[in-house]
């Protein structure tokens, strides 16, 4: 098996981003894996231009904020927007941008290893590290046996547990990690699965967030989301009813 870096949920914060790709197992690994959600968030457009430099040994996983963000660009989203941003940074995406976003499969196969976003079968759906084994069951339903390890992203809280004998990963969130400070992302060798975390000065991040972003709710959104950060309880206690199938 290669070596590979899964960062998820990037969610446009250029400097989360940048701190990542600085770690020099990031830097060293055979693939880097973007586990969807890339590009909704205060820095969308140098988001993607960063990642799209990066070339061939980045393999990109569409998360639905992606798929979001791809309907909202082209007049196409129905519904109430999931926050602030999405609408924004959808106004700023090019359009080639826009149809990079629009052709990321919602899956990727690397030996038996499956990336996805939330579930194999949904961009969406919600499980946690405590939902039980008939819950898991029912969202693996009809994988193939020969698929040992599931690496998701999704609920921005990094984990690794056993289900019925596949490896369950979720690399966390770069760009909006809960549970605790720092950019998290895990890093899949031929020894196993090791969840990181990268130093990150978010009292700098966000003052960067803020002079660079032309978002009008900057202020209030790196307050939120780089300057406080939800405790893997709150977290938890927010997505149980959406996790519970």
């Amino acid at each position: 098996m290669t070596t590979v870096a899964v960062l998820a949920d990037v969610h446009g914060v250029l400097p989360a981003l940048e701190a990542v790709l600085a770690e020099r197992d990031v830097r060293a690994a055979d693939v880097i894996v973007l586990a969807g959600d890339i590009a909704s968030g205060p820095l969308p457009v140098e988001t993607l231009d960063l990642l799209m430099s990066l070339g061939d040994r980045v393999v990109w996983v569409r998360g639905n904020a992606d798929r979001e963000l791809v309907a909202m660009a082209r007049g196409t989203f129905e519904g109430e927007a999931p926050d602030g941003v999405s609408p924004w940074a959808a106004e700023q995406l090019r359009a080639d941008q826009v149809e990079l976003l629009a052709g990321l499969p919602t899956t990727h196969m690397l030996d038996d290893v499956l990336f996805c976003h939330a579930t194999p079968r949904d961009d969406e759906e919600m499980v946690l590290v405590d939902s039980p084994i008939p819950r898991w069951a029912q969202v693996f339903s009809g994988l193939p046996d020969e698929i040992r390890t599931v690496v998701c992203g999704h609920t921005h809280m990094p984990f690794a547990r056993q289900v019925d004998r596949r490896l369950v990963v979720n690399a966390g969130s770069v760009g909006m990690p809960y549970g605790a400070p720092g950019p998290s992302w895990a890093l899949l060798t031929p020894d196993g699965v090791q969840l990181r975390r990268s130093a990150l000065d978010s009292r700098q991040a966000a003052d960067r967030i803020v002079a660079e972003s032309s978002y009008p709710g900057r202020e209030a959104w790196v307050a939120e989301y780089l300057l406080s950060n939800y405790s893997d309880t709150e977290a938890l206690e927010a997505f149980r009813p959406r996790a519970e199938g």
